[in-house]
């Protein structure tokens, strides 16, 4: 399988200029070897922007006329919907239900057609729509392009603190880590990428350790707070984390809403359970990790109020 390379992230970077905003490392008050890269701050709330900008523009525009169409649980519809009203064309997204209402409130102010369907649905009927349609299937994670997308966050990391040691970075459907992982291994080789999943949702690291895609059915994945981090691998994001990912570590579920209010209360981001998980490892896993310069990959911000106060409560 034909892996993503260093000149596919620089082609994606500058493909989302302009678009994407190109976030800041943030140092920790209480961490003097902790960065936070603050993907909430994003026009969409996530890192998923970058490879939804990025897989419209490499769309034949033809075939991007005709609209584009995904399933995503919130952030990636956002993303999409997003990047499609720049380019002026339709967005419809298949959203599980359950989803947060905040996000799929924020997917139909952006001009989505949102459809809600039981989560193990969602992808059969993105590729009906697709079918019935002619539109594009842009996934929110198996496709090179989105991964070259998201890997524009490690361009940006290496480029702000070339002496980095460790990147943390979330992984629900491996194309947040495959992207980082390509990017941050070509350009600081010495540098450790870790992975960092939920225990509840640990589908990653049981993949990474059979060595083929182990699926994990809604009833365990949406056990986890970290709504974002519920999808399971492809053979593709496999193939990246198997080549570039040094490790992955799982982090409970308190340790998640501890997280999610140190980020609000201390560095002052909103911030949602899975855009939490990578602090997470760096405060209740240190031990787990490599030493040294660390960044932490801050994914998201998108939560509703109340799951927002229950984090700023623990």
């Amino acid at each position: 399988m034909e892996l993503i390379s260093i000149a596919d992230v620089r082609a994606a970077a500058d493909d989302v200029a302009g678009t994407v905003l190109r976030t800041p490392l943030l140092p920790t008050a209480w961490d003097d070897e902790l960065w936070l890269k603050p993907e909430s701050l994003q026009p969409v709330g996530s890192f998923k922007l970058r490879g939804a900008t990025h897989a419209v523009a490499r769309l034949d525009p033809a075939l991007r006329s005709r609209g584009v169409v995904t399933h995503s649980s919130g952030n990636h519809g956002q993303a999409l919907a997003y990047a499609a009203r720049a380019f002026g064309v339709p967005c419809t997204v298949v959203v599980p239900e359950g989803a947060p209402a905040v996000k799929v409130d924020r997917m139909r102010a952006l001009g989505a057609d949102v459809r809600l369907v039981q989560p193990a649905r969602r992808l059969a009927e993105a590729e009906r729509i697709v079918a019935e349609t002619g539109a594009a299937l842009v996934p929110p994670f198996d496709h090179p392009a989105i991964i070259a997308g998201q890997g524009t966050i490690g361009l940006e990391i290496v480029a702000d603190l070339p002496d980095v040691d460790v990147v943390l970075v979330p992984v629900g459907g491996g194309g947040l880590g495959s992207g980082v992982a390509t990017a941050v291994k070509a350009l600081r080789p010495s540098a450790a990428v870790i992975g960092v999943e939920p225990a509840l949702a640990a589908d990653a690291r049981e993949s990474l350790a059979a060595g083929e895609v182990v699926v994990w059915d809604v009833a365990r994945t949406y056990r986890t707070c970290a709504d974002g981090l519920r999808t399971n691998l492809s053979a593709l994001t496999l193939a990246h984390l198997r080549e570039r990912l040094d490790g992955i570590v799982t982090v409970t579920e308190d340790e998640i809403m501890s997280a999610a209010g140190r980020l609000m209360r201390d560095a002052r981001l909103v911030v949602e359970p899975s855009g939490a998980v990578a602090t997470a490892a760096r405060l209740y896993h240190r031990g787990e990790l490599p030493a040294g310069r660390t960044v932490a990959v801050v994914s998201g911000g998108n939560a509703e109020a109340a799951v927002l106060a229950a984090a700023l409560a623990v």
